[in-house]
């Protein structure tokens, strides 16, 4: 059986290997991808401004492109203007290079449609850290995860308030009581049992590092045994 379970262990060396060097390629592609396109968007940006480019040139501009590599996608005229507006967006923060060059471009594009830089910058640095897909960064944007957090600190409730100051700022009272649908005042309990009831969906909204082991979970010291109420698992701490 050793001899079975040694070169299999193996296997999965390489395996993990090609993923890992996979995975850099392909964030060096879309870094490139993305800076390509900011290049694109800086040089149609500036034919704008200097040489009055419109929708006419632009739109020749796209179909030279596909004529001479008919096999390169998303040189599309709408798509060459996100780029300018990419560009534009980005030219006074470039800081945010470091941010939005590890994003995908469906996802810069949805951020550059916010309407504050501090609003597009909040999400940079949330799907950067956490690695939120569209769909997730999709589900943050309308839940008004920006708003509430900004707000958090000024509406911290009684409950919330009871809890050490380094996790005031994880268990934010705002969305906990509209998503929740807590009452004002509320006890630790009601708040309690609310989590637990929408557990799934509130881990989603402290972050990927964060896992629910269980409620009212045994442990024992000794002879004795204790319960906790709830318990977590951070992946980082």
């Amino acid at each position: 059986m050793s001899k079975t379970i040694q070169p299999i262990k193996q296997f999965s060396e390489v395996l993990n290997t090609i993923k890992s060097v996979r995975e850099k390629v392909y964030k060096q592609v879309n870094a490139s991808l993305i800076q390509l396109y900011w290049d694109i968007g800086k040089y149609v940006s500036q034919k704008v401004e200097k040489e009055n480019w419109g929708k006419s040139i632009v739109q020749e501009l796209s179909e030279y492109i596909q004529k001479n590599e008919p096999g390169i996608k998303g040189f599309s005229a709408r798509n060459i203007w996100r780029m300018k507006q990419f560009y534009e967006t980005y030219k006074e923060n470039e800081k945010l290079s470091t941010l939005w060059a590890e994003l995908s471009w469906s996802h810069n594009r949805r951020i550059m449609s916010l309407k504050t830089p501090e609003e597009r910058e909040f999400y940079l640095k949330l799907c950067a850290k956490e690695r939120y897909s569209v769909r997730e960064l999709e589900r943050l944007i309308n839940t008004g995860t920006y708003e509430r957090t900004m707000l958090a600190p000024k509406n911290m409730s009684e409950a919330i308030k009871q809890l050490p100051k380094s996790t005031e700022n994880i268990f934010k009272d705002t969305y906990v009581l509209e998503f929740l649908d807590l009452p004002v005042p509320h006890k630790e309990k009601d708040l309690q049992t609310a989590l637990v009831s929408s557990l799934k969906d509130f881990i989603l909204e402290l972050g990927k590092n964060f896992s629910f082991i269980g409620q009212e979970y045994r442990i024992q010291v000794g002879n004795q045994d204790f319960y906790i109420d709830l318990l977590f698992f951070h992946r980082e701490l």
